[in-house]
């Protein structure tokens, strides 16, 4: 049975005009309550993190900012989120998901939370409607505790990870892999340790050869324990802030194609859902519940069944 990590504080009242679409974390639980996959047999509600452990990855003092709403305007600016109480509750709920979600893989192989991706938030201040880093946050959490020895974090968002770049750059255990439209936010780039800067327009081929001998390789050669997958869908041909052309069909392979490699090399996955900025909401939700639909597929049937992703 396929573990989801998921919490109703994830999306509160927001800004309908707001480009961050805060309901699609609610739409996509309840796209996956309605097909079966989410039940209350395989559904996991993690707590909230508090302040001094989210200081063990973040600034405390930028922590302590962010939680009692200090930050001066600039710094708000940058975030590109409207400072709540509702905001800062899912923000340090959504870190401990993640955490939890890669705690499940390691004990089942396989699990999904269904948020996470904050990848843009660096060690003292939030960018790109991210706050704290939960893949950052998730890695050093798991190595300090010796959960794992090496760790992959494969980061198929279509905007560079940059935070977990910065955060993890001193960490030999953790390799940082980030496929992503180069000529997109943020304009300045930081140094992962391997960057995939992928051109304008790219279509489902050609992405999906780049993302298959890249993860190929990587699993050879990093060995990891555990693979972090941001299974970013704002690679979407019509996604507003996306810029490359891959179809839904392509999105599905992708994932299939991931999830497969790494089971097959018996490497525990942990995704988590990324960005994704499509107006039709309900259209996103679904969109983003791809990873778990494949997710759901390739947990429950033995390993003779799968059929590899070409």
């Amino acid at each position: 049975m396929l573990p989801l990590v998921y919490h109703p504080d994830y999306s509160f009242p927001f800004p309908g005009e707001h480009r961050f679409p805060m309901e699609k974390f609610g739409r996509l639980h309840g796209h996956l309550r309605g097909l079966g996959i989410a039940h209350g047999d395989n559904e996991f509600r993690p707590g909230r993190a508090k302040a001094a452990l989210l200081g063990q990855a973040h600034c405390p003092q930028y922590v302590s900012d962010i939680v009692a709403g200090t930050l001066d305007q600039k710094a708000r600016r940058r975030l590109g989120l409207p400072w709540s109480e509702g905001l800062v509750k899912r923000t340090c709920i959504a870190p401990m998901g993640t955490l939890f979600t890669a705690q499940l893989a390691l004990r089942q192989g396989l699990a999904c939370h269904l948020a996470g991706g904050t990848h843009h938030a660096h060690y003292d201040f939030g960018s790109g409607f991210c706050i704290f880093n939960d893949l950052a946050f998730a890695a050093k959490q798991l190595l300090a505790s010796g959960a794992v020895e090496r760790l992959l974090v494969f980061d198929c968002d279509v905007h560079q990870g940059d935070g977990t770049a910065a955060m993890l750059a001193d960490e030999p255990r953790a390799f940082t892999c980030s496929l992503h439209c180069e000529k997109n936010f943020p304009v300045r780039k930081q140094k992962s340790d391997l960057d995939v800067g992928l051109p304008l327009g790219m279509t489902d081929r050609d992405y999906l050869d780049t993302v298959f001998e890249t993860l190929e390789n990587l699993l050879d050669t990093v060995r990891p324990q555990l693979v972090l997958y941001d299974a970013g869908v704002d690679i979407f041909e019509h996604d507003p802030l996306g810029r490359l052309c891959v179809s839904e069909q392509g999105i599905a392979d992708r994932e299939r194609g991931v999830i497969e490699r790494c089971r097959r090399r018996g490497i525990a996955v942990a995704t988590v859902i990324g960005g994704g900025y499509d107006d039709d909401r309900d259209a996103l939700a679904r969109r983003h519940g791809i990873v778990v639909e494949t997710s759901h597929e390739l947990a429950t049937k033995p390993l003779s069944e799968r059929s590899e992703a070409e």
